[in-house]
């Protein structure tokens, strides 16, 4: 655990991103996106194509149901199909070329478990994609649980997943909580959550600017850096916009 001193709140739960923050498949996901869409006549090359690629970017980090929701506003059972077509896709990525988690994250995660920290992944992934995710990553033993949005009933950038990994894994307080994510719902996750410290990390989808839009209260390079910010930090409230380099 983090200690608490001069009244600073410990930091005993860090709920990190996968895609993009902790794994580096952010390519992988971009083709599954453009695939499932190309499934449904949005091609490329079109001014239709465009529009649902830039919604896709905008709305990385969210549910990806919610994200073929918004380019099929008015046809539920063409944003299933969709979000259907994406998880067969990625998931064959997979299958084909594994998971590479991005450098140091193990030895962050291995820093933090050993510093009494529990560990939670979130994800705007299915249940079904997000267990062929664990599997390939075989962290089993690296985290305390790995929530979706079908766990907690809303995706980011709602607060819900956050809240439900307090609640399961029995923390205190919400100020105990450090959020870590590469897009701006994952920020907005973060602080609608209450957590003391909600990390950008610059190695995903969206841009520093976009990440405090969405309420940073720290900018890392990498999750790699994590471990130094928590186990070092001498004060995490009111929120301070910091960098490490």
């Amino acid at each position: 655990m983090v200690l608490a001193q001069d009244g600073i709140t410990p930091i005993r739960l860090v709920c990190l991103d996968l895609a993009g923050t902790t794994i580096g498949d952010v390519a992988m996901v971009e083709r599954a996106f453009a695939e499932a869409i190309a499934t449904q006549g949005i091609v490329p090359g079109t001014g239709a194509y465009a529009r649902a690629m830039v919604h896709v970017h905008r709305s990385r980090g969210c549910s990806t149901i919610d994200v073929f929701r918004g380019i099929f506003p008015d046809n539920e059972a063409q944003a299933q199909a969709a979000n259907l077509t994406f998880e067969r896709s990625y998931e064959g990525a997979i299958a084909r070329a594994g998971l590479t988690p991005l450098p140091g994250i193990v030895e962050a995660l291995d820093k933090l478990r050993g510093a009494d920290i529990k560990i939670c992944l979130i994800t705007g992934f299915s249940r079904a994609t997000l267990g062929r995710v664990l599997s390939a990553l075989s962290w089993s033993d690296k985290i305390d649980l790995a929530l979706c949005p079908e766990d907690a009933g809303r995706g980011r950038p709602l607060p819900n997943m956050v809240l439900t990994a307090v609640m399961r894994l029995g923390v205190e307080d919400v100020r105990q909580v450090a959020v870590a994510g590469d897009s701006e719902s994952d920020m907005l996750c973060g602080r609608r959550a209450g957590a003391s410290v909600v990390a950008g990390v610059l190695t995903g989808v969206h841009s520093k600017e976009r990440l405090l839009n969405g309420g940073a209260t720290h900018l890392l390079d990498s999750v790699a850096d994590l471990p130094e910010l928590l186990l070092g930090v001498t004060s995490v409230a009111p929120p301070v916009i910091a960098a490490v380099h």
